[in-house]
């Protein structure tokens, strides 16, 4: 997988389960030109983290169906879109959390 993510906006949701997350990152890389740049489980029982790239407008996109899908499965537990990261983030987001 290309890594390199220079001036994509990014898109981060949580949600307390992990097949939720699966079935959310299908459709939010189905609704829009979206890349998935990471799933990580988090500290919750069995939730995770998904990192989705591209451009503003396809990221707010796959971000609204992404939690609509997500619904009738599980809790979404934050969510935001960062329009132009920093470089500083850009590191911080390319680190992986195995917990």
């Amino acid at each position: 997988m290309d890594n390199n993510y220079k001036g994509m906006a990014v898109g981060v949701f949580e949600l307390d389960n992990l097949v939720a997350c699966f079935v959310a990152l299908d459709a939010a890389s189905k609704a829009a030109n979206v890349r998935i740049q990471s799933v990580e489980r988090n500290r919750l029982k069995s939730g995770a983290c998904v990192k989705m790239r591209g451009s503003v407008s396809d990221v707010n996109a796959a971000m609204e169906v992404a939690l609509e899908a997500a619904k009738p499965l599980g809790k979404v537990v934050s969510h935001t879109v960062i329009a132009s990261p920093s470089e500083d983030t850009e590191i911080a987001l390319k680190m992986t959390i195995n917990k």
